[in-house]
């Protein structure tokens, strides 16, 4: 086994440092909007109705199912919910 440290779970298993920082990303946005459904108490429907999507699609959503989203529809369901997503740039460490 390898003692190899890595700076979050996306950098030991995606291949690139550039695909670990989409995975990130998409990940935070994943969790800030199943967050905003949990503390509203939103039903899936009514979360769908809310990000324009469909309710399987907010399913997907809850169950974690990253791979099927994109960074620009996870920006786009947040800021149909009213949330602001900001975004800094800075040199890895």
């Amino acid at each position: 086994m390898s003692n190899e440290r890595f700076g979050s779970v996306w950098d030991a298993i995606e291949d690139t440092p550039a695909q670990a920082e989409n995975m990130r990303l998409r990940s935070a946005l994943m969790m800030a909007l199943k967050d905003h459904i949990t503390r509203k108490g939103l039903s899936q429907s009514q979360a769908a109705k809310m990000f324009g999507v469909t309710q399987p699609r907010v399913s997907d959503l809850m169950r974690g199912k990253i791979e099927l989203f994109g960074l620009d529809s996870l920006v786009n369901m947040a800021a149909a919910a009213g949330l602001h997503v900001e975004m800094s740039v800075a040199h890895a460490a």
